[in-house]
């Protein structure tokens, strides 16, 4: 069974930095699509960001480019999320997902596997 623990969340000021980590367990990863997303409150979950697990190919959604960097150590089967420049609107909980495919996918419909989650706050 795959499995995908996130950890690293919390509550920070705007502007501060977080790094999440999600670590993936189970399967050999070394052809799977990893992925963040997250979901405020009455809101549908969104895309943040996507690794290619082999080539480490990235895809960022526009409000968080710049800012976030998506990257994964393949022999701690690990992926991770580091976020600068927060900003209360990027407060959620953060999901780690996991496909084994070559596509870069931006849509949580084409996931199967998800962490629990970690929530993040962002006080102004």
């Amino acid at each position: 069974q795959v499995q995908l623990v996130e950890s690293g969340g919390g509550l920070v000021q705007a502007g501060g930095s977080l790094r999440l980590s999600c670590a993936a367990s189970g399967r050999t990863f070394s052809r799977w699509l990893m992925g963040w997303f997250r979901q405020a409150p009455g809101k549908e979950r969104e895309f943040v960001a996507t690794i290619t697990w082999l080539g480490g190919s990235t895809r960022y959604a526009d409000s968080v480019k710049g800012r976030f960097t998506i990257s994964r150590d393949n022999a701690k089967n690990t992926v991770y999320l580091q976020m600068n420049g927060l900003k209360p609107e990027d407060t959620a909980v953060y999901y780690c997902a996991a496909e084994p495919t070559f596509a870069i996918l931006t849509t949580h419909l084409g996931y199967r596997y998800w962490g629990q989650g970690t929530q993040v706050t962002v006080s102004s």
